[in-house]
């Protein structure tokens, strides 16, 4: 049992609330999308708005079949230590999702970096970032050891084509 980590401050911490503020901090070109996003749930039951918002326990896969018609997806991060969220950007950004994807709620500058590899490209975060902190996160590591959804080519392909 020693191997099992306790999730159990993970799985009861509350969701940042549900906000339609936008993205303090954006990796994107194109004009912040300021409609009202809403739950799942609600989405799933023939909401014809264009911004979910998945919680850590929701089924990314659940809104493949609509990512034509989406254009934000905000994934909640109730606690920096729940890693649900990056499995849920990898899958929707590998189904073809190319709207903006927001991690908001426990979002700390350290993790930005990493977000941004599986697929993030905007962030609401509880507590503001010190920009000097996050430019040095994001420029620590010139070169990636492997794929992902960024599209930044890994070291070894580099080295050997």
């Amino acid at each position: 049992m020693g191997d099992v980590q306790d999730q159990s401050a993970v799985a009861g911490a509350p969701s940042p609330a549900l906000d339609d503020a936008p993205a303090r901090l954006r990796f994107r070109d194109d004009a912040p999308y300021e409609s009202p996003l809403v739950a799942l749930a609600d989405f799933l039951g023939n909401s014809n708005v264009a911004a979910v918002r998945l919680e850590p326990a929701d089924d990314a896969r659940s809104l493949l079949p609509f990512i034509g018609r989406l254009r934000l997806i905000e994934v909640a991060f109730p606690k920096y230590r729940d890693g649900r969220g990056y499995s849920a950007a990898q899958i929707l950004r590998e189904g073809g999702y190319t709207g903006e994807l927001r991690a908001a709620g426990d979002v700390l500058v350290d993790q930005i970096r990493f977000m941004r590899r599986v697929g993030f490209d905007s962030f609401a975060p509880n507590a503001p970032l010190d920009p000097a902190r996050l430019e040095r996160a994001l420029n620590r590591y010139a070169f990636q050891y492997q794929g992902a959804a960024d599209g930044a080519k890994p070291i070894w392909e580099l080295r050997h084509g």
